[in-house]
């Protein structure tokens, strides 16, 4: 190919095709487990965890839901990936071979908000959420009918090292985590003639960047487990989020809807959520947890 500015366009137009391509056939889960919040700054505070409000008989004067200032902020962060192609493989008609890269490419960025949340998710013993407290934790302060702070578990660990597995309520506006967007990704390239990448070193680079970062939203919405995945424990985990109330023992009429699983539970868990009946000793019986929970199988928790 002769390199010009028409045919670096051309070249140019194919590449962000192949991007895009690769964009369209990521299936986003993200969107499944966490709220979704524009960004329009370098870090958001969310003062508003905490509240979960409810309607009450209207007696005397309103009561006034507060914003609390729990000074959670999530900051967001930049990320960018780049490609070079060799001016030389353009020269010699080659450049059809990057064409999957750019794919490729397309689709690692548009699954990069699932990485960006199901990884934050397996860090959900150590990293805080808005109370101060790891986002699964036994330590959870809440105040229970008489006004005196207990502690809520949403963690239910057998202290081993078997892979966890976590069941959440997804039903509502507010899920359990939150994807902060600040800039979506765009396609960029440097391939002027007169760029320092093609003048000093003949190569073309083409590029993308996005900006956001995930965070915790309520733990009371989620119930993490490595115990194993078993009917037992599976109703124990969907018992615990129904029967979980906010401050003053008021209830949160919450319902587990899904369970989120790493590869390496795949199949037992679609065996146990998917299927009519179950193995017992002596034959099977109807399944209790059939179609109960939705199963999420995400890779990124391997």
């Amino acid at each position: 190919m002769l390199v010009n500015q028409a045919n670096l366009r051309s070249l140019y137009v194919a590449f962000k095709a192949n991007f895009q391509n690769g964009f369209g056939q990521a299936a986003s889960q993200h969107e499944l487990i966490a709220t979704i919040v524009p960004s329009t700054t370098s870090s958001e505070e969310y003062g508003w965890l905490g509240q979960l409000p409810n309607m009450r008989e209207w007696i005397g004067d309103r009561v006034v839901h507060g914003i609390a200032n729990h000074g959670y902020t999530i900051k967001n962060k930049p990320f960018e990936l780049t490609i070079g192609v060799p001016r030389t493989a353009i020269e010699d008609d080659q450049y059809g071979t990057f064409s999957p890269l750019f794919q490729e490419m397309g689709r690692s960025v548009a699954a990069h908000p699932d990485q960006t949340i199901f990884e934050l998710l397996a860090l959900g013993r150590a990293e805080l959420g808005y109370d101060k407290v790891p986002f699964f934790s036994a330590q959870h302060p809440v105040l229970n009918e008489k006004g005196k702070p207990v502690n809520v578990s949403n963690l239910d660990d057998d202290g081993g090292n078997g892979s966890s597995w976590y069941v959440m309520d997804t039903s509502r506006a507010l899920k359990p985590l939150i994807y902060q967007n600040r800039k979506s990704p765009n396609f960029v390239a440097k391939d002027s003639e007169t760029d320092d990448n093609v003048f000093d070193k003949a190569e073309f680079k083409y590029g993308t960047d996005r900006r956001g970062n995930g965070g915790f939203g309520f733990w009371q919405l989620a119930q993490a487990s490595n115990k194993e995945l078993n009917v037992e424990n599976a109703e124990a985990a969907i018992t615990a989020i129904g029967a979980r109330k906010g401050d003053h023992g008021r209830p949160l009429g919450l319902r587990a809807s899904v369970i989120v699983v790493p590869s390496t539970l795949e199949f037992k868990a679609k065996r146990l959520f998917e299927s009519a009946t179950i193995a017992v000793a002596g034959g099977t019986e109807a399944n209790p947890l059939a179609n109960r929970l939705k199963v999420i199988v995400a890779p990124w928790l391997d």
